[in-house]
C-alpha cells in the first residue's frame, strides 16, 4: 500500500510544521506533498521555507504564496468583514516586509499544480494536487459543495483523487461519476491546516492517503484518506504574534481554532 502525508495552510507557523513533520516521520510514508500557503499570519516565514525545502517535500504555490511571491498587497483572501479585510492587509504588509530575497524568489517559482500519474497492473489513475481547485488557485471547495459540481471539476481536470487545501477544514468524500457505463468513484480530499486550522480545534492536522495495489474506479477502501490531529505549542506560536506587529486577534484564532 502507497503512503503519502499531504499537508498544506502552514502559514509561517514553525512550531506547528515542526511537530507535523515529526508526526509524519513516525508514520513511515513514502512521500510527503505541500498543497501551499508557506507564508502569512505568523512570523516565521523565511524558517519554514527553509524547513520545506531542508527535507526536499514537493510543495505547490498557495495564494497567500503567490501574493508574496509576487510582492503584492492582495494574498487572494476571501474576507466575509472589513475588519477582516484590514486584518489581512496587514499580514501580508508585514510577510513583505520580512520575507528574504530569496524565499521570495522560490515563491514565485513554485508550480501551481502536481500531477501523480500511477499505473498498478492494468490500472491507470492520477491524483492532482491543487491549492484551491484545479480552475482557480483561490477558490474555496468546501464539504458541502453540490456532488455533481464537484465531479465536473475533477472530469475537466481528468482526476480520479483531487486533493487540494485553502478552506483549511480538512474532509475526504467518495463520489460518483454516473456518466459512462460503469460508475466511476472520484475522491474528493481537503487537506485541512497544519498551521492555522479553522474546525473549531487548536490542533494542527494533515492527511495520510493510502492507496491500496487493487485501486480500481469501483472499490470504494482501495483509497483511504485518513485525517491525522497532531499537538503542537500553541501558545509559542500565539505569543509570538502577539509580540510581532500582527494583530492580536490571530493569536486568539489559533488558541480557538477557528
Amino acid at each position: 500500500m502507497l503512503k503519502i502525508a499531504l499537508i498544506s495552510d502552514i502559514h509561517a507557523n514553525l512550531p506547528a510544521l515542526e511537530a507535523c513533520l515529526a508526526h509524519v516521520q513516525a508514520q513511515q510514508v513514502d512521500a510527503v506533498y505541500c498543497l501551499g500557503d508557506l507564508v502569512g499570519y505568523n512570523v516565521w516565514p523565511n524558517e519554514v521555507i527553509a524547513l520545506i525545502r531542508q527535507n526536499h517535500i514537493p510543495t505547490i504555490k498557495g495564494n497567500y504564496d503567490e501574493g508574496v511571491g509576487e510582492g503584492s498587497d492582495d494574498c487572494g483572501c476571501a474576507y466575509k468583514t472589513e475588519d477582516d479585510r484590514d486584518r489581512g492587509k496587514q499580514s501580508i504588509a508585514y510577510t513583505n516586509q520580512i520575507i528574504g530575497e530569496a524565499e521570495r524568489t522560490y515563491l514565485r517559482t513554485l508550480p501551481s499544480h502536481l500531477t501523480l500519474d500511477f499505473r498498478i497492473g492494468q490500472q491507470n489513475f492520477r491524483i492532482l494536487l491543487v491549492h484551491g481547485s484545479p480552475r482557480k488557485i483561490n477558490e474555496y471547495l468546501f464539504e458541502d459543495r453540490d456532488e455533481a459540481s464537484l465531479v465536473r471539476i475533477m472530469q475537466q481536470a481528468e482526476a480520479d483523487v483531487l486533493c487540494f487545501g485553502h478552506t483549511h477544514k480538512p474532509f475526504h468524500r467518495i463520489l460518483q461519476d454516473n456518466t459512462s457505463d460503469q460508475i466511476r468513484l472520484r475522491h474528493a480530499i481537503n487537506t485541512g491546516s497544519v498551521g492555522k486550522p479553522k474546525d473549531g480545534s487548536p490542533q494542527g492536522h494533515y492527511i495520510l492517503l493510502k492507496v491500496d495495489s487493487g485501486y480500481a474506479g469501483h472499490n470504494s477502501n482501495a483509497v483511504i484518506a485518513d485525517i491525522v490531529r497532531f499537538d503542537y505549542d500553541v501558545e509559542k506560536a500565539a505569543r509570538a504574534i502577539e509580540n510581532s506587529p500582527l494583530p492580536n486577534a490571530f493569536a486568539d484564532m489559533l488558541r480557538s481554532g477557528i
